[in-house]
Formats: C-alpha cells, sequence, structure tokens
C-alpha cells in the first residue's frame, strides 16, 4: 500500500492493483486513489496475469509466500516475469529478500522457505536482465523485517505487556536486525521506477539500520516514557509459546504433505538463525544517497509513529500496543480469514503484483 501511493502521489503514473477481493477496507481504500483502478484475479492464474500486463509499462511484484508457499511462489514468480516479457513491458521490478540458505553456506539451519524463494529467483531475475535488458529492465527491492511489526498484532514479533512492562521476547540475543520501514519502502520503489535505467540490474538492499531489540526497548521508553524491555530466549523456550502453531504448515495455501511444505517452527527457526548469526547485510550509503530524508533509527520512526497516530485517532503507542488495541499492520491478520493461530504466522505484507501502464504506471499488487 506504502509503494501504490508513493507511485499515484503527484499523478504521474496510473496503478493497476490486483486484488482478491475489490471490497476489502484495503482495496477499497486504495481505489479512492486518483490514478488507481482495481483488477480482479489471484495472481496463479495465466489469463489474468496476461490480461493484467497487456498494455502496461512496467511491473512490480511482491509475492506473499505465506499465502503461495515456497513452490508455488518461485513457479509464478518465474512466471510473471515471463509474461512481462512477453506483453512487452519495459520494467520489472521484483519484491525481494535474502537467500538466506545461500547467505549460511547452504546450511540448513539457514532454511527460511519465505526468504529463500524469493531470493532464488531474484537472482535469477538479475541472471535473466543479463540477456533480456534490450527488451526488458529488471531490478531487485530487497526488503526485511518491518518495524512496524514490533507494535502490530499477529506477527512473530509481537509486543506483549507484562506487569505493565511493554515486552519483546526473541531468540536473537543482542544481534541487531536490518528493520525496515514500511513508509519508507513506496519512496525506494518509486525511485527506481523514475530511474529504470540506473535501476536496471540492482539489488537495491533496504532498511532503517541494524537494530537490536535491545536498542528498540529503550527507543520505546524515550518516546513514550513508558517502560519497555528486551528478554532473550532460546530458540526452545520460545517456541515453548508458539506451541500450538509450530507444526502449521508456514504458508496456508502450501499442500501439508507436499515434503517441501516447511513447518511454522522449521521456518522460523532457520529465520531466527539467519538474524541472530547476522547474516542480514545492507549497504547504508546507497540508501543515504537515493532517499536523504529516510529514516534511520528506531526512535526516529517511533517519533512519527507516535505522532502519527495521535493525529489520526490511533492513540498513542502505548495505548496501541496493549492487547485490546493491536492493529494487525499485514493484511492476512487483519483479513483473520486463517483464524487466530494462523494469523500469527504473518511476517510480510501482502501486496502480490504490480504493473504500471504505458508512460504511466500501473502496479498490479496482489490483494485479497
Amino acid at each position: 500500500m506504502p509503494v501504490v501511493r508513493s507511485l499515484v502521489s503527484d499523478k504521474k503514473y496510473q496503478v493497476k492493483v490486483l486484488t482478491r477481493n475489490a471490497s476489502s477496507r484495503r482495496a477499497q481504500e486504495l481505489y479512492g486513489l486518483e490514478n488507481v483502478e482495481l483488477f480482479g484475479g489471484t495472481l496463479a492464474n495465466e489469463t489474468t496475469l496476461y490480461n493484467g500486463h497487456r498494455g502496461c509499462y512496467g511491473a512490480f511484484v511482491n509475492i506473499d509466500g505465506f499465502n503461495t508457499g515456497e513452490k508455488a511462489e518461485m513457479f509464478w514468480a518465474i512466471r510473471i516475469y515471463e509474461i512481462a516479457i512477453k506483453e512487452g513491458l519495459k520494467f520489472f521490478v521484483y519484491g525481494n529478500y535474502d537467500y538466506a540458505l545461500k547467505a549460511g553456506a547452504y546450511n540448513s539451519r539457514y532454511r527460511c522457505g519465505h526468504l529463500d524463494g524469493k531470493g532464488r529467483i531474484g537472482e535469477w531475475i538479475l541472471w535473466q536482465n543479463t540477456t533480456n535488458m534490450d527488451r526488458m529492465d529488471a531490478a531487485l527491492f530487497t526488503g526485511g523485517p518491518y518495524i512496524d511489526m514490533s507494535v502490530s498484532g499477529a506477527t512473530m514479533m509481537s509486543p506483549t505487556i507484562e506487569d505493565g512492562i511493554v515486552t519483546w521476547r526473541i531468540p536473537v540475543g543482542d544481534v541487531a536486525v536490518p528493520f525496515v520501514a514500511l513508509q519508507d519502502c513506496g519512496y525506494y520503489v518509486r525511485w527506481m521506477f523514475d530511474n529504470p535505467r540506473r535501476a536496471s540490474g540492482m539489488d537495491l538492499r533496504t532498511a532503517i539500520a541494524h537494530i537490536s531489540f535491545h536498542e528498540m526497548a529503550a527507543a520505546f521508553e524515550r518516546v513514550t516514557g513508558r517502560p519497555a524491555q528486551y528478554i532473550e530466549m532460546s530458540i526452545d523456550d520460545y517456541w515453548a509459546l508458539y506451541r500450538d502453531i509450530a507444526d502449521l504448515p508456514t504458508a496456508y495455501n502450501a499442500d501439508p504433505d507436499d515434503a517441501s511444505t516447511m513447518s511454522t517452527k522449521d521456518n522460523f527457526t532457520g529465520f531466527w538463525n539467519f538474524c541472530k548469526d547476522d547474516l542480514m547485510k545492507r549497504e547504508y550509503a546507497i540508501l543515504d544517497e537515493i532517499h536523504p530524508n529516510r529514516i534511520r533509527t528506531a526512535e526516529q520512526w517511533f517519533r512519527i509513529e507516535e505522532a502519527n497516530g495521535q493525529a489520526s485517532g490511533k492513540g498513542s503507542l502505548w495505548d496501541r500496543v496493549q492487547p485490546e488495541n493491536l492493529l494487525e499492520v499485514l493484511k492476512r491478520g487483519e483479513d483473520g480469514d486463517q483464524g487466530t493461530l494462523q494469523q500469527c504466522l504473518e511476517a510480510t505484507i501482502d501486496m502480490g503484483t504490480a504493473i504500471p501502464n504505458a508512460s504511466k504506471l500501473s502496479s498490479f499488487i496482489s490483494g485479497r
């Protein structure tokens, strides 16, 4: 949603949003913006993809791996790229994640389907770009865990209130993690579409900064004046908290009987190992150049959220982290269509596929 807003903010681009449910709150919120049209369907359908891409200038593709599962995500990402070339698109931006398994020298302790599925295809797209750029330029927009999830519900890092203290219980120790601010994602993707030749072949790895949970708790305290803490956990103690969902498939549309389908426990164990061993790298100089006014610290982000929450009527950050008030920044959690336990699987916003329209940009973003 921040990407769509940024693309149409000055009416330079027209955005076509793929949605599975045009009447949903989020689809209607986007439809209320000028230069946005909704396109009904699902990314797992070739007819939809051909019709959606036809007549467009470019595509922004960000598939929800917690919907599709690792295997289907890889297949459909490849087909989306191939169909985009066939339909004559000129620029293709792929919503990417770190290839955790490769970064960890293919040690299975780092295997994480919701990262690896994207990371493999990201490398494949850049490889394809070396021979296809005369027809269509392509680039990667690499995200990471959203700092927004630290104060929202139904994620694997949602806060709790323990004896009046905002608490995060996470198995990463003192290691800093490159958190991403959702609101900055729109700026970066817009920059890529405004500068396609420079962006072509680029893997733009974004983040606010590497931030530890100790830093996050301290920043929360400074901004709100309320006590906050990070409690380090062993991976076994962490899964004792999440035991009810540990054996569920990571992706709700993946076949649980397919040997390729990872359980929630296996997937997020790989994710936390990847974070804890500090394998998620970022180069901040290029981000400073592209976005000089980007958010750079957890405290800065919390202060922006505090102000925005007060202005929008959501209340202070302290109000918003109370169990009864936790909002769900991730789409599937808000929809609630997978039940309370399944909501906890969220770790990425469901933004699907996006597309631009000849000399204007149409985004083809998979929603519901």
